[in-house]
């Protein structure tokens, strides 16, 4: 049985993209993640240290999102993933959004959702 811990709408400035002006002028990614891991230790000791500081968790997906950049957003996604299971997690749902993709079209978002657990 796992709860569900999620942080939604964390925003980074990042140079991710298959263009060089992506590359050059960077754009902002939104990030989402909801954790499944079991919170019944954590709350019945009030004891944060058995369960996600999400603090820490956000601070430490920030910084992979804006170091070395990638082509897609696919290969963004796993790495928050690695960042995620790196945590007391079962599993996690990461969905990047890329609200300023480079389309010839009007629309509100371009988002990839993955869901990576332990082996």
């Amino acid at each position: 049985m796992s709860d569900q811990l999620a942080v939604r709408g964390i925003e980074v400035f990042a140079h991710h993209g298959v263009f060089d002006f992506e590359r050059a002028e960077g754009q902002v990614f939104v990030i989402d993640l909801v954790l499944g891991i079991d919170t019944r230790a954590a709350a019945a000791a009030d004891d944060l240290t058995r369960t996600v500081h999400y603090g820490e968790l956000v601070d430490a997906v920030k910084a992979a999102v804006e170091r070395d950049p990638v082509n897609l957003i696919e290969t963004l996604a796993q790495r928050i993933a690695d960042v995620c299971l790196g945590y007391e997690v079962d599993w996690v749902d990461v969905t990047v959004h890329k609200p300023n993709a480079p389309i010839a079209a009007t629309f509100s978002d371009v988002a990839l959702t993955i869901r990576r657990s332990r082996p």
